[in-house]
């Protein structure tokens, strides 16, 4: 969908994909359902970038290519900084449902990449539920730090950041870790 077929129901957003070898810095049209509501869709498995500014991870300052338009493969995406907390979508599907959210401070891994920040669920914490209930495969933390976990030069802040819980190796709540000696 590029900018000239976009309808009066979407708006363009910035934010930065994160895939395992590549930063990709550009714009997305979301449709009325925001962010999530596009990264969830299940009838598609790519997504068009616009304005896309490239950089390998491993050399996070040197651009590599501009494009006007890029397709990504939504599956191979571990995250999505996005610059306002809004820009995910209503907050009733970000979060699932309307219901009380408890926050939970929380760090994810990946091969690549670290997130702390916080998870807003629904009822106790459940990493299983988490990680396999529903059929989207992003799911948002707020006030997050994405860092590479071999480049600590490349971190970013986000207020909101969507992460593939298909590339997840661990989701840790921060209360638990125990503290140094």
């Amino acid at each position: 969908m590029s900018l000239d077929s976009a309808s009066n129901t979407q708006r363009l957003i910035a934010a930065d994909f994160l895939t395992p070898s590549y930063r990709i810095v550009g714009k997305m049209m979301v449709p009325s359902n925001g962010a999530v509501g596009l990264l969830n869709n299940t009838t598609t498995s790519f997504m068009e970038v616009l304005d896309a500014k490239l950089a390998r991870i491993h050399m996070p300052t040197k651009l590599v290519g501009e494009y006007q338009v890029i397709n990504v493969v939504k599956s191979n995406v571990f995250a999505v900084c996005l610059a306002r907390r809004d820009d995910i979508g209503p907050s009733a599907l970000a979060r699932g449902g309307f219901t009380q959210m408890i926050k939970y401070p929380v760090r994810v891994t990946t091969q690549v990449y670290e997130l702390d920040g916080t998870l807003e669920w629904a009822g106790r914490f459940d990493f299983s539920t988490i990680m396999v209930e529903g059929t989207r495969d992003f799911v948002p933390i707020y006030n997050a730090t994405l860092t590479a976990i071999l480049i600590p030069l490349l971190k970013l802040e986000s207020p909101a950041i969507l992460f593939n819980r298909k590339q997840v190796d661990l989701l840790a709540l921060r209360s638990d870790k125990k503290e140094s000696n």
